[in-house]
C-alpha cells in the first residue's frame, strides 16, 4: 500500500468521526487503567457496567486498597478472569500510592512495571489518557492492519513497529481509535462488512464481501 492510500484511508476515517475516544467509561487516569486491566477478554460493555458501579464507592487507588481484594472482587465478579483481576489491581494500586504518589505515571516504563499491566495497556494509558502518539495493537487493529494491506505483520509488535512508521503524523494520536471502531464494526473478523466500509475502495483485501 503506498503512503498516498494510506493518507485517504485515514482522512477519510477522521472526515467520518473527527473525535474518536475510548468505549470504557471513566473520569481519570486511574479509572481508565482500572477500566483497561479489566478490560482483558472482556467487551468494554460489561466493563463499563461493573465500573460504573466501583467508581461510585473508590475513584483512587487508596479507596480500592480500602475494599480489599475481597471486596473488589464483588464489583467485579461477573467479568471474565476476575480473580487474577482483583490480585493485580490490588498491587498496581500499592505501588502507586508507594511509588507515585497516588498517581498513574507518563510513563512507558513505570507502567510496564505495573501488575497486569503489558505493553498493549501501557500504550492505551499513554495515548488515552495522556495524549501521546502511540498505537495498541488489540485483536481489531491486528486485523485490520493485516486484512487491508495497511500495515502487515506477523506479530502484534509488528505491526506496532509498522503503524508507528507509516501513519502520518497528523493522524498518529487517533489511529488506534479508528482502527479499533473499524475493526469492531465493520472490519469484522468471521465476515467484514465490506459494502459498509468508508475506505473500502482503498483497501487491498481480496475476499471483499458486499455487505
Amino acid at each position: 500500500m503506498n503512503p498516498e492510500k494510506r493518507r485517504e484511508i485515514f482522512k477519510r476515517l477522521k472526515k467520518e468521526n473527527p473525535h474518536p475516544t475510548t468505549e470504557l467509561n471513566y473520569r481519570s487516569p486511574f479509572e481508565l487503567l482500572v477500566a483497561v486491566i479489566l478490560s482483558a477478554q472482556a467487551t468494554d460493555k460489561g466493563v463499563n457496567k461493573a465500573t460504573k458501579e466501583l467508581f461510585k464507592v473508590a475513584r483512587s487507588p487508596k479507596k480500592i486498597l480500602e475494599l480489599q481484594e475481597s471486596g473488589l472482587k464483588e464489583y467485579i465478579k461477573t467479568i471474565g478472569l476476575f480473580n487474577s483481576k482483583a490480585k493485580n489491581i490490588i498491587k498496581t494500586c500499592q505501588i502507586l500510592v508507594e511509588q507515585h504518589g497516588g498517581k498513574v505515571p507518563e510513563d512507558r516504563a513505570a507502567l510496564e512495571a505495573l501488575p497486569g499491566v503489558g505493553r498493549k495497556t501501557a500504550n492505551v494509558i499513554l495515548n488515552t489518557a495522556f495524549g501521546h502518539p502511540t498505537i495498541a495493537v488489540d485483536t481489531h487493529i491486528f486485523r485490520v492492519s493485516n486484512r487491508t494491506g495497511l500495515a502487515p505483520g506477523k506479530t502484534v509488535l509488528e505491526v506496532e513497529k509498522k503503524l508507528l512508521k507509516l501513519v502520518p503524523e497528523e493522524y498518529k494520536k487517533d489511529a488506534h481509535h479508528w482502527l479499533i471502531l473499524l475493526g469492531r464494526y465493520t472490519c469484522v473478523a468471521r465476515k467484514p462488512r465490506c459494502g459498509a466500509c468508508v475506505i473500502e475502495d482503498l483497501c487491498e483485501y481480496k475476499h471483499k464481501t458486499s455487505d
